[in-house]
């Protein structure tokens, strides 16, 4: 079923969404931009008092209470700002309307850079005592101990101005990586499966390398890494230079190390990174059961890393109108209850989700939205199984969204990334497992059974190798050594041999691969997917067993927003990360879900 892109003029507005949810109309954002900007002059006041903000707790709660109000404004016009654009970047208006809203940002960001550093010359217990005498102020109460927590990290105000000043600096190897590889980087031509010559890039190597021919994987594979191979040295250099900065920046605000200063925002231990990457090392038996299913599937003598990622299912692939994936979608996630339900039908029923693609919208899809806005979600539906599990996906993070904003105070509601793919992947998994039980054609199956499969390659076992590479360079760097093209090829070269293990040719070009990789340049992001997996696999399982009351500790697990740390909230759902069994659940079904596979394709 293939969708023509079209102009959006020519949509149909029920499949669009309806942003005059936010504001009636251009006028209206305006008028909110223009009281942001008298609002703005008032932090100045503030910032001329000094010590005194923190002498007198009705003048603090003025100040932080300005601080919230503006903030909760600009987040509105923001939204409407960025949602009306990603419809149609090639509009003049909302391309103006964004760059306001993003100096907006920018200002707001200036002016209560003071805040932190006055508030922390004082102490959360003397905070609390104001309590008392504005009542008020206690809402703010999780964000006042947000920043006592960091009071040992934080550095002075002339200090903090200083590394504020070098953020620029900072960011010179992320950016310079993502001009040479976005930009900078051409690769040779490859002839594809009508053996016509095309030019390589970063974008559409993706379609070459999953190709039924042979020859246009390999040689789109050998393309690739020769290419990076000639600029290995320059990657090295933007690597060693992005590691080397947080590593110094760790030392300076008095972490132990970079890893702790990542995993501190969300007052995580390294003990959950950790157990991640132990308990994946340690049931690495069932990937390679994959590989070996991946090989006799294929039919291959050797499975070489350019085999990884063919699909194992050859018959096309069954078409889905965007009316069968909404129904297929709320028939699955009715397990969660009559209400869980009834609000998920009003992303359908208010035009939250803008659904088809059109010329100038954004590619790809998310979930976005403020405190008082809907959470929309932007679509490129195209009628195949991945649209239908894409719409599960972003009403997960849309469900999740609407109750934290229901149930939390606007300082509260945003819930931290950590759990951000929960229940996205909740919705997702419950979509597979119903499509599953319900089907009654093979392919269908078949094709599902592949797309799991696929799910916990890439997000259990790659992730976690890309984690634990993280994990090793910076503690190299940490120990004094540089970060040569030598030792970091080398280093992930052995990780590839550790998870492809002895029935994948590990090909020496993947030495390479590391160069493509720009989460590397995240921080000690990567291991949140699997995490959040592996926490989605363990929800999943308790929900479909029929646990007594278990659905109801999950959506109130959904409520929870920002009242507590992540680690903490995935408690009310029963979800210990510390835990090696959460990990273990989501490995398991991975192995269930091979020998499914293997059953249904031999019958």
């Amino acid at each position: 079923m293939a969708i023509l892109e079209q102009n959006r003029e020519q949509i149909d507005n029920k499949y669009k969404w309806d942003l005059s949810l936010i504001y009636n109309d251009d006028k209206e954002c305006e008028q909110d931009f223009d009281v942001i900007v008298t609002l703005l002059p008032k932090f100045n006041e503030f910032k001329k008092l000094k010590s005194k903000v923190i002498e007198d707790a009705k003048v603090l709660y003025e100040l932080v209470h300005l601080y919230f109000e503006v903030g909760r404004k600009l987040e509105k016009l923001y939204m409407y700002a960025h949602l009306n654009y990603d419809a149609d970047t090639s509009n003049n208006s909302y391309q103006t309307l964004m760059g306001k809203a993003n100096n907006l940002y920018k200002e707001f960001g200036e002016v209560t850079t003071f805040i932190i550093p006055i508030l922390i010359k004082s102490d959360y217990n003397k905070i609390k005592e104001y309590y008392k005498e504005v009542e008020s102020l206690k809402e703010y109460d999780n964000y006042f101990k947000e920043v006592f927590r960091f009071k040992d990290h934080t550095l002075s105000e002339k200090e903090e101005k200083i590394i504020s000043s070098m953020n620029n600096v900072f960011e010179v190897p992320s950016k310079t990586y993502s001009l040479l590889t976005d930009t900078d980087l051409t690769f040779d031509n490859i002839k594809d499966e009508n053996d016509k010559e095309v030019e390589l890039t970063n974008s559409n190597y993706n379609k070459y390398i999953v190709s039924k021919n042979r020859d246009v994987r390999i040689n789109a594979f050998n393309t690739m890494y020769k290419t990076y191979q000639n600029f290995i040295n320059t990657m090295s250099s933007t690597l060693y230079g992005e590691v080397d900065s947080n590593v110094n920046i760790a030392k300076i605000r008095k972490h132990p190390s970079a890893i702790d200063m990542a995993l501190y925002g969300d007052n995580i231990d390294k003990s959950v990174y950790n157990n991640l990457i132990d308990t994946v090392s340690n049931n690495l038996d069932k990937l390679f059961k994959y590989y070996r299913l991946r090989k006799d599937i294929l039919g291959l003598d050797e499975l070489h890393l350019y085999d990884i990622y063919v699909d194992l299912i050859s018959e096309k692939e069954k078409d889905y109108s965007f009316e069968d994936g909404k129904q297929l979608v709320i028939n699955a996630l009715s397990i969660l209850g009559e209400d869980y339900v009834n609000d998920l039908k009003q992303a359908f029923d208010e035009k939250w989700i803008d659904i088809y693609s059109s010329k100038g919208k954004r590619s790809g899809a998310y979930s976005s939205g403020g405190y008082d806005t809907k959470p929309y979600i932007l679509l490129n539906y195209q009628g195949k199984l991945n649209d239908v599990s894409t719409l599960a996906h972003e009403l997960g993070h849309s469900l999740h969204s609407y109750y934290s904003v229901n149930n939390n105070n606007y300082p509260d509601y945003q819930y931290s990334i950590f759990v951000a793919e929960v229940a996205s992947t909740v919705n997702e998994l419950l979509l597979y497992k119903y499509m599953l039980k319900e089907s009654k054609d093979k392919n269908e199956q078949l094709a599902i059974l592949n797309k799991l499969l696929e799910l916990f390659k890439g997000t259990i076992f790659r992730q976690t190798m890309f984690a634990e590479y993280e994990k090793e360079i910076y503690e190299r760097c940490e120990k004094g050594d540089i970060l040569t093209e030598e030792l970091l090829s080398n280093i992930y070269y052995e990780l590839n041999k550790k998870y492809f293990g002895n029935d994948v040719v590990v090909d020496e070009q993947i030495k390479y691969e590391w160069a493509r990789i720009p989460h590397f340049y995240y921080f000690f992001y990567v291991y949140k997917y699997a995490t959040g997996l592996s926490a989605a696999c363990y929800i999943v399982n308790n929900i479909l067993s029929g646990k007594e009351g278990y659905v109801e500790k999950y959506l109130e697990f959904l409520k929870s927003g920002s009242r507590d740390y992540p680690i903490e909230l995935l408690k009310i759902a029963d979800v210990d990360m510390n835990n090696p069994k959460v990990v273990e659940s989501a490995i398991n079904m991975f192995d269930e879900t091979i020998d499914e596979f293997i059953k249904l394709y031999n019958s």
